[in-house]
């Protein structure tokens, strides 16, 4: 089977003048809803609006054009604001751009080692706490504009950041708190009367505009736009690769590698979204390779990590998308605007872009499902709650490798709780072990036998409870059998454990038989030559087989 494939090749064989008519549409809309996202990450970010503007482009057509999906529309999100600004305070805007290669490469290697189902089996528990985290964070970083507070110096840590707003909120300005929540009340309102026109790109004109007319003709010089704080830079900038720094490298890899896992997670679950949203199916695999590359391509334009976005994704579905020609013309359009209205952009008020990230950390935030999940189990709440707070306090690479690391080792115990190992004497169940059967027959063990009754996976966890089976043996019988009906897999500690019992029955001269041993399992010990310590003859395929050569073996 192939693996890259890019979806843009199976879709053109049969493409229409009526679908490109509607993917033209849909392009333009994603195009302009994605105008605003993109400045918004980018300043957010850390980095000049253009390079939200450059990453949307370059990232947004490579994804479409390369892409497993169908409907994927790629480019910056929320969910890297975090962790792109920590990188650039700790090793500048060159060390982003390493990092992001690094990042690229990785996922294209997922990609290619056909890790796309993998990235699925992501406890859930974490990917919601990590996302609650970064909500939560992105809010933290708006107060400053949306509030429009006099601070020359923000603290990077979340407590100390409210510390710091607290301290100041003398210092709010009231036309930027204003302007804040006109564009809150525009985003939340435009889709209640037309859900057509975006409502954060109806924000942005609206507020723009009426900001440029209170500073020129009402002479309010108090409101902060983007060209106060940036120059814009109306043009693709030349590629250049960075400069490589070996030392940076090693430093960057752990957090090179939460923006690949990050980036691998959102661009699969939105595209999953969207699989259910058309009917659809994507190659998750190709669409990681097209992740990797414009990872990899984007920062030799000065662009900043990319993903998948869903907002944009769902978007360009409710507007007629289905190939990935929309998501090529959304790039086409935003690289328009780009050249020939990038000056105008200097006009957006800070509070207006606040606004915008302000509501996309709530939608962000999946705060319903985070207050449901605490009900669940104490596990699942424990690793949600361990990695909102570390992605809130300390950063998100912490939060998803202590996160999935919790959630394995708690995973562990659930598993080892549910097995079992029992020691029988007297009588033991009939009936192999099949759903919806009735295991009521039961089968008197002769003199001198003994059943171990193996429930479950064999494997490290359940190595103290077999050591406890292990010291209630009492009486030494001549025959054990080790009833292994259910059973599914084993591993090497629990084909270590059970030689060992193997080996001492053989040594007090008691022989040891193999019960119900399914295929998968026997071949595991066939590998480990348990065959030729117990002997090929005492596995047996069923209870009824180990009970008649027990009891001729008894006799």
């Amino acid at each position: 089977m192939k693996i890259f494939v890019p979806k843009l090749i199976y879709t053109l064989k049969n493409y229409s003048r009526r679908q490109f008519f509607a993917d033209l549409m849909a392009g333009v809309i994603v195009g302009i809803v994605a105008l605003p996202l993109a400045i918004a990450f980018g300043i957010a970010s850390g980095v000049p609006p253009e390079k939200g503007l450059i990453t949307a482009i370059i990232a947004g057509f490579i994804v479409s054009f390369l892409g497993g999906s169908r409907v994927q529309i790629g480019g910056p999100t929320g969910a890297f604001i975090i962790i792109v600004y920590g990188i650039i305070q700790q090793f500048g805007f060159n060390g982003l751009l390493i990092a992001t290669i690094m990042a690229g490469i990785m996922l294209l290697l997922m990609g290619v080692c056909r890790l796309g189902t993998v990235i699925k089996f992501i406890p859930y528990p974490v990917v919601v706490g990590f996302t609650s985290g970064i909500a939560l964070t992105i809010l933290t970083t708006q107060m400053k504009d949306f509030f429009g507070l006099q601070i020359e110096n923000i603290p990077g840590d979340f407590l100390h950041k409210w510390l710091v707003y607290f301290q100041n909120i003398g210092t709010a300005n009231w036309w930027s708190i204003f302007l804040g929540l006109l564009s809150i009340l525009l985003i939340i309102f435009t889709p209640k009367i037309n859900k057509k026109i975006p409502g954060s790109l109806v924000a942005i004109l609206v507020v723009s505009v009426l900001a440029y007319f209170l500073k020129n003709h009402f002479a309010i010089t108090s409101i902060t736009t983007i060209g106060d704080i940036f120059s814009i830079n109306p043009s693709l900038p030349q590629p250049e690769t960075p400069k490589i720094d070996f030392n940076a490298v090693q430093m960057l890899l752990p957090t090179a590698f939460t923006i690949a896992i990050l980036g691998a997670i959102e661009s699969l679950l939105s595209a999953t979204v969207a699989d259910g949203a058309i009917g659809s199916r994507h190659n998750s695999n190709t669409e990681l390779i097209a992740q990797g590359i414009a990872n990899i391509v984007t920062p030799i334009f000065g662009g900043i990590p990319a993903t998948g976005a869903i907002a944009r994704t769902m978007t360009n579905i409710n507007n007629g998308g289905r190939t990935p020609v929309a998501g090529i013309i959304h790039a086409v359009v935003l690289l328009l605007i780009l050249l020939f209205l990038g000056n105008l952009t200097k006009h957006i008020p800070m509070a207006s872009l606040a606004a915008v990230l302000i509501v996309v950390s709530y939608n962000m935030s999946q705060w319903r499902m985070f207050r449901s999940m605490l009900r669940g189990a104490k596990s699942d709440v424990a690793v949600l709650i361990t990695t909102f707070l570390l992605t809130v306090i300390f950063d998100l690479t912490i939060a998803i490798e202590v996160g999935m690391l919790l959630a394995i080792v708690l995973f562990i115990k659930r598993i080892s709780e549910s097995s079992q190992i029992s020691l029988i004497r007297g009588a033991t169940h009939k009936a192999e072990y099949i759903e919806g059967n009735v295991d009521t027959d039961l089968l008197q063990l002769p003199h001198n036998v003994e059943v171990y009754e193996i429930e479950g996976p064999f494997f490290f966890g359940l190595a103290n409870k077999f050591e406890e089976t292990m010291k209630q043996i009492g009486d030494k019988p001549k025959v054990r059998i080790i009833r292994m009906r259910k059973v599914p897999f084993i591993d090497s500690t629990g084909i270590h454990n059970l030689e060992i019992l193997i080996r001492s029955s053989q040594r007090e001269k008691i022989s040891v038989l193999l019960s119900g041993v399914n295929p998968k399992v026997k071949q595991e010990l066939l590998s480990a030559n348990i065959d030729k310590l117990v002997g090929l003859e005492n596995i047996c395929p069923h209870i009824d087989a180990a009970m008649e050569k027990a009891k001729a073996l008894v006799t």
